[in-house]
C-alpha cells in the first residue's frame, strides 16, 4: 500500500538585495531592489516603495528581504535625497512623481502596487493622480489622519499602516516579521 504524500511548499530563498542607478528626466535615481531568487519570473505584482523624509529608500532596507521573496521591490532615494541627482528647486510631489513614473517606464512595469510612508505618501499619490491605471494595491503609512480620510476616496485597494516601527524593527527581528507578513497578506502574498 502507497501512502499519498502531501504536497509541500518550499521555503522561499531569500531574493538578492541589490543596488542600481535608472535614469529619469533630472538624472539619475539610486534605487535599493530586491529581486526574488528566480530571477522575476512568475512572480507576484512588484512593488514600489515611496519613503518619506529624508527622500531615501534606505528606510525600506529592512522589509526588502521578506517583501522580496517572491516579487520585485523597488525603494528609491526620490530626487535630490540619498544618491539621487536633484530637481532644479523648488522642488515638487508632483515632478518627484514624475520621476518615479520614467523609472516605471524604463523598467516597462505596466501594473505595480505601491507602499508610501509618511511625506512619501503625497509623492505615491501624486503618482497615482498621474498612473492611476497602472497602480493595483497601496499601502500608506502617512503621519497626519488627514492621509487617512482621503485614503478612502482611491479606487484602489487601501491598507494605512505605521510604519514607524520598521525603524526599531532592524534591532527586533519579530516585529519586522510581523510588519511584514500583515504586508504581504494585504499584498495577497499570504
Amino acid at each position: 500500500m502507497i501512502k499519498a504524500r502531501r504536497a509541500v511548499r518550499p521555503a522561499l530563498a531569500e531574493p538578492r538585495v541589490r543596488r542600481a542607478y535608472f535614469d529619469c528626466r533630472y538624472g539619475q535615481l539610486h534605487v535599493r531592489c530586491a529581486i526574488p531568487t528566480g530571477g522575476g519570473f512568475d512572480e507576484a505584482t512588484t512593488l514600489l516603495c515611496v519613503p518619506g523624509s529624508p527622500g531615501s529608500g534606505r528606510f525600506f532596507q529592512p522589509l526588502l528581504p521578506p517583501l522580496g521573496r517572491d516579487r520585485s521591490v523597488y525603494a528609491p532615494d526620490l530626487p535630490g535625497c540619498g544618491e539621487s541627482d536633484p530637481i532644479p528647486p523648488p522642488a515638487t510631489n508632483s515632478e518627484m512623481a514624475t520621476a518615479l513614473a520614467d523609472f516605471l517606464d524604463s523598467m516597462h512595469l505596466q501594473t505595480i502596487d505601491l507602499l508610501a510612508h509618511e511625506e512619501g505618501v503625497a509623492v505615491a499619490l501624486e503618482l497615482l493622480q498621474q498612473r492611476p491605471s497602472r497602480v493595483g494595491r497601496v499601502v500608506l503609512s502617512p503621519n497626519s489622519d488627514v492621509v487617512r480620510t482621503d485614503a478612502r476616496a482611491l479606487r484602489q485597494p487601501v491598507l494605512v499602516i505605521d510604519l514607524r516601527a520598521s525603524e526599531s524593527a532592524t534591532r527586533d527581528p519579530n516585529e519586522l516579521e510581523r510588519q511584514a507578513s500583515e504586508l504581504r497578506d494585504f499584498l495577497g502574498l499570504a
